[in-house]
């Protein structure tokens, strides 16, 4: 029993739709990062139903590399958070004034 692509791809926008909508309108750096996270996860897993319905290991390549990128962005992006809670004390994206002459 296979699921039908309209299904992969219907769920793959909802997650990425709610991503878009995490990173528009919180504040937090930490909750806008795990937004970023999910819709990488949301463009995996529509590469994952694209390569199940045409049998083709060529989507599972591409989420290979996503995830390598997505472990390699969480890694820096968690250290420069770190860095910054050390230096502000906040993780507030609207405090957050680092790049400003």
């Amino acid at each position: 029993m296979t699921i039908p692509i309209e299904h992969v791809l219907t769920l793959s926008a909802i997650l990425f739709t709610i991503g878009v909508t995490g990173v528009i309108l919180r504040r937090n750096a930490i909750i806008v990062f795990m937004n970023i996270e999910l819709m990488l996860n949301a463009v995996n897993l529509a590469f994952i139903g694209f390569a199940a319905s045409m049998q083709s290991m060529t989507g599972v390549v591409f989420v290979f590399f996503i995830l390598v990128v997505a472990a390699a962005e969480a890694v820096v992006g968690l250290a420069i958070m770190v860095e910054i809670f050390r230096n502000k004390q906040t993780l507030n994206i609207d405090e957050l004034n680092l790049l400003k002459w």
